[in-house]
This record gives C-alpha cells, structure tokens and sequence, in this order.
C-alpha cells in the first residue's frame, strides 16, 4: 500500500483541526480561501486514509488513575517485538513505545495505588519472557504535559 499523499492545504486543515475539532467546515473554508465542499472532502479523505479521527481527550482530572509513571525495559534485541507486544496488552499500560538507549522499550501507565504500579512493573512486566530489567519512574510534578500529541496509525 503507498503512502497518502498529504499536501500543504490538508497540512493546514490539520492544524486547524488540532487546535479546535469543532470549527465548522464554513469557517474552514474561508480561513484557508477553498469552498466548503473542498474542506468537507479533504476531512473524508483524511478520515478514510487514517490520517486523522476524532476523538474525545480526557484530562487527568476526570481519570480514576490520576498519578503518571514511565517504567523503562531492557530487553533481550531478539524479543523486544513480542515483549512490546505483550506489555501494550496489560490494562493499566497506557503506552509502549521501542526505544532506542538506556531501555529498549518505554512504557507509560496512569495509577493511583503504588502496589498496583508495583505490580505492574515487577509481577507482570519483570515476568515476560527477554525481559531482564524494569526501572520505574514516578511523576511528581507535570511541568507540561499536551494530551494531544498523539500519533494515529493503521492496523
């Protein structure tokens, strides 16, 4: 499958959306001087390609998990595929991302219990096959932290 062609105005209808997904597809169009069926259009394809979706983000606020923790694996290189995978199937993992440094896979978990993190880390993750190392990392002060930069990607 070849990659989505992407020009400068679906660049600019992205940022737009990024910034307030609730702006009408009219104020679009004169913002950016196309009509409103050009606008309406672009966010189908866009839709449609997986480029983009909408969404609605949550703040720590409303989440019954409100303390943030970053848990770095070292991992053996020939199972850090299947490790990743297997940690993103935990429920209380946020996010697993493979890393490149100290740790070779990244995760991310929102919790309101040390026992329950603590069994995160150490009985489940420590657990999974080519794992050899979990170091946790609490949060105990957000300086910035932006909810939507998020990367949307195809199955």
């Amino acid at each position: 499958m070849s990659q989505p062609l992407i020009d400068d105005l679906d660049h600019q209808l992205i940022e737009i959306l990024s910034k307030d997904a609730r702006i009408s597809n009219r104020k679009i169009a004169a913002d950016l001087g196309v009509t409103e069926g050009t606008v309406r259009g672009r966010i189908k394809r866009l839709q449609q390609e997986g480029m983009i979706a909408f969404t609605a983000i949550t703040s720590f606020g409303l989440a019954n998990r409100s303390r943030m923790a970053f848990i770095g694996v070292q991992a053996d290189i020939d199972q850090v595929k299947n490790v990743a995978a297997e940690i993103a199937e935990l429920p209380m993992v946020n996010a697993v991302m493979v890393t490149m440094g100290r740790f070779n896979i990244l995760t991310f978990c929102l919790f309101t219990e040390l026992d329950k993190l603590h069994e995160v880390a150490s009985d489940q993750i420590l657990a999974i096959k080519g794992v050899h190392h979990v170091e946790t990392s609490i949060a105990v002060k957000t300086v910035k932290y932006n909810s939507r930069t998020v990367k949307i990607t195809k199955d």
